[in-house]
């Protein structure tokens, strides 16, 4: 049944609704909810994942990328925000990816380049939420002169 293809992960219960979950990297997540939703609050929730998860894919994509390009900056950071559902199963209907550049270096054309390949080649977290979920992808660069902003896909 496992091929090169397929990816395993083990999810089990700690306490009520606490669980630990790992994937090959033999990592350890603790997964939980509040207290006010039944659990103890020791760990992020599951959408908290999902959200940390596509930030950290497409995180990875612009920083290699961009690598590649041979940019230099000071400071990158991917933030996340995702509208739900009104109703269960309460699933991410729209997200936004927001990426934060610091450079006075960087080229504009090729942070736009960077997030067009991870958004629509590169990141698979992405592409398998894609279908389903309308996705925003915007460029913040902080220059010394200021905020340079735009939104690619």
């Amino acid at each position: 049944m496992a091929g090169d293809n397929m990816l395993h992960a083990e999810v089990c219960q700690t306490e009520g609704l606490t669980f630990v979950a790992r994937g090959p990297s033999n990592h350890w997540v603790v997964l939980d909810t509040s207290e006010s939703g039944g659990g103890h609050g020791a760990g992020s929730n599951p959408m908290e994942l999902l959200l940390m998860a596509l930030g950290g894919c497409t995180g990875m994509d612009i920083v290699s990328i961009l690598a590649k390009m041979k940019e230099s900056y000071a400071g990158f950071r991917v933030e996340l925000s995702g509208e739900r559902a009104e109703e269960p199963p309460r699933r991410f209907t729209r997200i936004f990816v927001d990426y934060y550049l610091t450079s006075d270096t960087v080229l504009t054309d090729n942070v736009v380049k960077a997030v067009k390949l991870s958004a629509e080649k590169y990141c698979s977290v992405g592409g398998t939420l894609a279908p389903g979920v309308a996705m925003v992808h915007r460029y913040h660069i902080i220059r010394g002169t200021g905020e340079e902003a735009g939104e690619v896909v």
